[in-house]
């Protein structure tokens, strides 16, 4: 494990003394490596609760830190409503690739060992709710509507599954399409245009196309070198649907909820990244596999490529991790623009895409209700704010849009108008299954080893293998 931090935190019982009329001893706290001696109640049940979260330091650790900062609360709160029991956190935060982190819950799910508390993407919802690894939250939830009912209600559909809520939200993003200022006034472009290429791509003036042919001509005008015209991500993930969903496509079924995967639709999709990489040459055929440090470095010097696809936490990583000593969030400012993903074709809508993190709890906690306090007590303003705000991500509250501390970023009131634009991946059972087929097709039309035609009959023959009446062919 590249870095597993635990909290052995029992909280500080000082302020409860009053509530209970108990002897008391004392005991040892543990915060990292801090270690005080407090009074805790003798006549108290300690009730162990997990959580497992995932997370980029130093930017996004607030996932799990929220829950230690909260914990004197909630064991104040169970002691003066009668109830003994009081929580012992343990909490196990990495930056484990996810497919490693991923599997390591369905394995300790299957050996009794789950954490009550994990923090996945959205998309598993549908695989862990249906194999029976996590609860339903529709009765909890309802108990606390007051805090739940301040969630931005875009956000419930993406851990809705079969009509119940099985996950709460934990952060929200988007995924925007960035640029080096620099590098378009190398290209001729004026101060004023460069200032307003957000908006020309929100109004659909600027598409995809649009930015084939600019990074088309900065190339042939040796502004960046070939294959620096336009970068996306070097592994897989959630973000090359937009491009799909922009092309017509659709991935999920209303009626029947399974998955769908449209020829047509397909085909444009493949043809854009053939042609970025086989045809205009505008993008290197082999990012595939690449070092995320090396696309990260490349995109925040703003020197080396024209165009790039990211996520708004990198915003935050890059001002942190990577141009701290140029002047970090100033010198993203000054060099680096952003805004949607340009439309795919004329006349079409520019797009993004939300992946949220979403707290679910495993079927084997024997504390569910524990788990849910635990996640209600930093489902607020000030704590996830904390995490937006270091980490790049929006609000999932309504009432943050109006808290000061977050709409005093520059940068996050800046995106926040993405989610009137976003999309989601579907939560389905064999959503993994589907996306692994299709990313053979496009590793295959990115190095040059199929055509797009190609490609698209192979990944459906694929999907119709696999996935058989599980996914409708259009």
């Amino acid at each position: 494990m590249s870095r597993r931090a635990k909290w052995l935190f029992l909280g500080s019982f000082a302020l409860l003394l009053g509530l209970v009329a108990a002897a008391c001893g004392s005991d040892e706290v543990v915060v990292r490596d801090v270690v005080r001696t407090v009074e805790v109640p003798l006549k108290v049940e300690t009730v162990t609760i997990t959580v497992r979260t995932k997370a980029t330091p130093p930017t996004e650790d607030w996932r799990g830190n929220n829950f230690v900062f909260a914990l004197a609360e909630v064991n104040a709160a169970l002691l003066a409503e009668g109830d003994n029991r009081q929580i012992k956190l343990d909490i196990i935060q990495d930056n484990k690739d996810w497919g490693d982190y991923k599997q390591e819950f369905v394995l300790a799910s299957s050996a009794g060992k789950a954490p009550d508390i994990m923090l996945s993407g959205h998309e598993d919802v549908g695989d862990w709710a249906t194999n029976d690894l996590i609860i339903p939250l529709d009765d909890l939830i309802a108990k606390e509507s007051g805090v739940y009912d301040n969630v931005i209600d875009g956000l419930w559909p993406s851990v809705t599954f079969q009509d119940k809520r099985w996950a709460i939200p934990q952060d929200a993003e988007a995924r925007p399409l960035y640029w080096s200022k620099p590098l378009l006034r190398k290209l001729g472009w004026s101060d004023a245009k460069v200032d307003g290429l957000a908006d020309e791509i929100k109004s659909g003036s600027f598409t995809l196309q649009d930015m084939v042919d600019t990074a088309k001509e900065a190339i042939d005008k040796g502004v960046v070198k070939e294959g620096f015209g336009f970068w996306h991500r070097p592994r897989n993930g959630p973000d090359f649907w937009y491009y799909y969903y922009g092309f017509g496509g659709e991935t999920i079924d209303a009626a029947t909820g399974k998955l769908v995967y449209d020829r047509a639709a397909g085909l444009k999709h493949f043809e854009f990244f053939e042609d970025i990489t086989q045809k205009s040459k505008v993008f290197v055929d082999d990012v595939f596999g690449r070092a995320w440090s090396d696309f990260h470095t490349l995109a925040s010097n703003a020197e080396d490529i024209l165009f790039w696809a990211g996520g708004s936490w990198n915003w935050a990583d890059w001002a942190k991790n990577f141009v701290a000593d140029k002047g970090g969030e100033d010198f993203l400012f000054e060099n680096i623009g952003f805004g949607l993903i340009p439309a795919a074709e004329a006349g079409g809508r520019p797009i993004t895409l939300t992946h949220p993190l979403a707290y679910m709890i495993s079927s084997k906690s024997k504390n569910p209700d524990l788990a849910f306090r635990l996640i209600t007590a930093i489902t607020t303003d000030e704590a996830n704010t904390k995490h937006a705000v270091g980490s790049g991500h929006l609000g999932l509250l309504k009432s943050q849009a109006s808290y000061a501390p977050y709409a005093d970023s520059k940068f996050l009131t800046a995106v926040t108008y993405m989610l009137e634009f976003t999309t989601f991946i579907p939560n389905n059972a064999s959503w993994g299954q589907y996306t692994n087929v299709w990313f053979e097709g496009m590793q295959a039309v990115e190095s040059g080893e199929m055509t797009a035609e190609v490609a698209v009959d192979f990944v459906i023959e694929r999907m119709e293998a696999e996935l058989g009446d599980d996914v409708i062919i259009r």
